[in-house]
């Protein structure tokens, strides 16, 4: 029987978001990976090279996820604060890689040209809004973008309450600081 190798590739990457998120990379052992995967470690190394090139396909991945599904829309930024609340509650493996990448490794990841290249266009189009009058100019687009972000993804880590609790003070907090 033929192997798929793009099939096999999404079940590494699923195998290997799960053990990212759950050990952190210095935890994670790929023979878990390939074992979950259904794969051999040669074929992992052959598709991915080693295990941090691994960590950054699999942080890729869901970034541009989170991307796709949850479009900037600045002229309302607390509704789309709350749809980040509901996108890191429903996936909370984003938060997870994303902490892992700052304890481990600085945050090498966030600093990949896509996540760069993502955040600069957030950014812009919050320039864009602050230049038609829709968000204040208190802050610079690119510290307004940091305070969506972090509000959206470490209040339900840190507060208690229930996710619509946590979206309501979301939304709220951004109202008030960017409006």
């Amino acid at each position: 029987m033929a192997r798929d190798a793009a099939t096999t590739r999404a079940r590494i990457l699923e195998a290997a978001t799960t053990e990212f998120a759950t050990r952190g990379i210095a935890g994670a052992r790929v023979d878990r990976i390939a074992e979950l995967a259904g794969c051999n470690k040669a074929l992992l190394y052959t598709y991915f090279g080693n295990k941090e090139q691994l960590f950054d396909a699999v942080f890729a991945a869901l970034v541009r996820r989170l991307v796709t599904d949850n479009p900037i829309d600045a002229d309302r930024v607390d509704e789309y604060a709350g749809r980040l609340v509901d996108y890191n509650a429903q996936h909370p493996e984003i938060v997870r890689l994303a902490l892992w990448d700052r304890l481990e490794r600085g945050g090498a990841g966030m600093r990949s040209a896509d996540l760069l290249a993502t955040d600069a266009a957030k950014a812009a189009s919050i320039a864009t809004a602050q230049s038609n009058g829709t968000i204040s100019t208190r802050f610079a687009p690119e510290v307004a973008m940091a305070l969506i972000t972090v509000l959206s993804s470490m209040l339900p880590l840190l507060a208690p309450g229930t996710t619509t609790e946590l979206r309501a003070a979301v939304t709220a907090a951004v109202e008030r600081l960017l409006r």
